[in-house]
């Protein structure tokens, strides 16, 4: 068997969507993307096309090590995300000449069902208790929400009040049965996280995500050491060698590699078998498409270590059978490959240029603010 071509789509809202195509009529499925950098890191694939056109699809870790290692230049946002959403597709390709799910070629499912989560919130408490009741009445069993946008590096004691009424009134509509996680988006300094985690405290989150920007591993242990809260990070880290400085100091407790950014499926389970050895879980993070989801899934399904799965879409008007979800879970796939048929009708019509950009956030005084 050979790879022929890859074609990329740029499918709304923000995706890009791998097709791998092989001689013998297999098709493999990935996304690899980075937000707001859809078209760079379709050239990327393409690229790296010039190496996979002619290849035996089967040879998944050595095309890895191939991708990864040869360029001289390694790691970063693009060329990883592009890996990811080939290595996606290998694995599909591969879990369908088999006829069995990518899950059970790693192992086997270590669980029947894979528990996911859904964002709530709002800008005042009763939209937030509102939120998390609707979330608790559909079943799931846990959410995440996060901080305001354009937080100051320190802010006042108004600020701290106001998120902490709109969090306790969250905690009363999911009840004490709903886990709330909380995502600061590394929006916040880490003196101004120690100050929010301390006044979170009492309603027990599941975990604080991304309490400060990843550059500095040692701000995020300060921050880690002054809280019982646990600390979540790594939707911007790339592969395990960006995970290892923060395994080795402590400075998280939950994992978030993401499936299309950190490696795809190979390295994210390399990352998980890195973090048991430390006794953390992970939550891959997943705010992408429905190709992306069924990847984490797979590794969901085959990882002893996970705790839960973020997700935005089932996959109506993407996957000609859409996940479904009950009681906050969705059940192991047991599909080939990904476990999944992509609608290429329905995203034909939903075709764009890719030209989507990340939304840029201001300070009152005119000056730029993380986002």
């Amino acid at each position: 068997m050979k790879i022929t071509k890859l074609e990329t789509i740029y499918v709304k809202p923000r995706w890009v969507f791998l097709k791998m195509h092989t001689d013998e009529g297999l098709v493999g499925w990935g996304e690899p993307i980075v937000e707001g950098w859809s078209q760079t890191t379709a050239a990327a694939v393409h690229e790296m096309g010039r190496y996979l056109i002619g290849q035996d699809p089967r040879h998944i870790e050595r095309h890895w090590q191939a991708l990864y290692r040869s360029g001289f230049y390694r790691g970063g946002p693009i060329l990883c995300s592009a890996l990811s959403g080939i290595d996606q597709a290998l694995w599909d390709i591969r879990g369908k000449e088999l006829g069995l799910p990518v899950h059970e070629i790693l192992g086997g499912p270590v669980r029947e069902r894979i528990r996911i989560y859904t964002g709530a919130g709002g800008s005042t408490p009763d939209e937030c208790r509102a939120s998390g009741r609707a979330a608790r009445d559909a079943g799931f069993t846990a959410v995440k929400t996060g901080v305001p946008q354009s937080v100051r590096f320190i802010e006042s004691a108004a600020f701290v009040a106001s998120f902490v009424e709109r969090m306790e009134a969250l905690r009363e509509g999911t009840g004490d049965d709903v886990d709330i996680a909380i995502d600061f988006h590394g929006r916040v300094s880490p003196a101004q996280s120690i100050r929010l985690a301390k006044a979170l405290e009492p309603m027990h989150p599941l975990f604080i995500e991304e309490p400060c920007l990843p550059e500095n591993v040692d701000a995020l242990v300060q921050v880690a050491r002054s809280t019982t809260i646990p600390i979540a990070t790594g939707e911007r880290l790339f592969t395990r060698f960006g995970f290892r400085e923060v395994l080795e100091k402590g400075g998280a407790a939950v994992l978030q590699p993401d499936l299309s950014h950190a490696g795809g499926i190979s390295e994210v389970r390399r990352i998980a078998a890195m973090a048991e050895t430390y006794y953390c879980s992970i939550a891959p993070h997943c705010p992408l498409g429905p190709i992306a989801l069924a990847a984490c899934l797979q590794i969901d399904a085959c990882t002893p270590n996970f705790l839960c799965q973020e997700q935005v879409t089932m996959g109506e008007g993407y996957l000609v059978t859409p996940f479904k979800h009950s009681a906050g879970h969705i059940e192991v796939p047991e599909g080939p490959g990904l476990g999944i048929e992509v609608d290429e009708a329905a995203i034909e019509a939903l075709r764009y240029d890719g030209s989507w950009e990340t939304p840029r956030d201001w300070y009152e005084d005119g000056s730029l603010a993380d986002w």
